[in-house]
Order: C-alpha cells, then structure tokens, then sequence
C-alpha cells in the first residue's frame, strides 16, 4: 500500500515536471520483521519496484541482533526468491554493509551474495564502488567462457547429441541459460 500511494504521488510530481510518467523507479528496502512475510507483494507492488532489498543494519535493530552473514543469510535468500520471482534485482549482500573500513571483508561478501544470487548492491562510501561494479558486473572472462559454453551448446544440438560436454562438465539447458543471462548483464 505504501509503495502504490508513493507511486502515485511519484507521478503526479512526474506530470507536474513534463516527465514521462513512470520515470522514477524504486528500489524498496524491508527494514522491519512486520514486512518480511510481504516481501512477494512488496516487489510486485507496483511497476516502479526494480529491486528489492534487505536494510541490514534497521533489521538487525529491530531483531535485537548483530548484522552479519549468519543473520543476513536466510532474510537475504528470501529477498532472492522474492525479488526473482517479481523478476525485479535482488539488491543487497549477506554480508556487512556498514564497515567500509574493511575493503576485503565487503568484496568476499559480495563474492559469496553473487554466488546467492544478488545481482546488485547499494553503496556507502566511494571506495566500495568499484568493488560492487567487479563483483556484480561479469568478468570478461565469465563473458568469454558463457560464449563458449553457449557455441558448444549449440554446436552439439545442430549435430543431434542428445548430451553436452563443457570443459569436462555435462551442460543442459539451466546451464546454458544461465551463461545467456550472463551475457545478457554484460551487455
């Protein structure tokens, strides 16, 4: 309910500034345990939602609890769910957010959300920008190797092979989608 009236005050403020309506996008963030059992109807809202996401450190306050990956985990793997379901971007990491101070630690956490399923990830200090962009951005690497996996693919499929090797691993089709949708964010 909240994010539909914010939508409409959101277009009536578009209209007034001659902006196309539907312009501004939202990335709502559940801060309290209330909302929790919401987040499916949080992210399908309304159309403005892109993503979707967890605030650590008011969660962590209202559950009387330290923020970390171990808290963070089973919340974060409900936003995925959520989020992907809607398919809107799985925003945040189960990991620290707050410590900027510590560089490493954040870039294992994005490591390891990525590998989760989050797709992006909000910032509060400069120095963290290039670490999200490397972590949440393909590599060109994983760019070359989802090429290949991909002509392999299809390669055997235009032979009539009924099976896909990959460097040493059996490819099926989940696996290929998920090297388009790599391609697809690099893009």
């Amino acid at each position: 309910e909240h994010i539909r009236l914010l939508s409409e005050v959101v277009a009536a403020r578009e209209a007034a500034q001659g902006m196309a309506i539907g312009h501004t996008r939202f990335a709502a963030i559940v801060e309290t345990p209330d909302a929790l059992p919401l987040l499916g109807a949080i992210a399908t809202a309304d159309p403005r939602v892109v993503a979707l996401g967890v605030g650590a450190e008011d969660l962590s306050t209202e559950l009387e609890a330290i923020p970390g990956a171990d808290l963070l985990y089973h919340f974060g793997m409900m936003v995925v769910a959520a989020a992907r379901a809607a398919r809107i971007q799985p925003l945040g990491s189960v990991g620290p957010f707050a410590d900027f101070s510590d560089l490493a630690g954040y870039r294992a956490s994005l490591k390891r959300s990525r590998a989760l399923g989050f797709a992006c990830q909000a910032c509060i200090h400069p120095a963290q920008v290039p670490i999200i962009n490397e972590e949440y951005g393909p590599s060109p690497a994983e760019v070359e190797r989802a090429r290949l996996l991909i002509a392999a693919f299809d390669a055997a499929l235009a032979e009539g092979k009924g099976a896909v090797a990959f460097e040493g691993q059996m490819i099926d089709p989940p696996v290929v989608e998920r090297a388009r949708r790599l391609l697809a964010r690099a893009r």
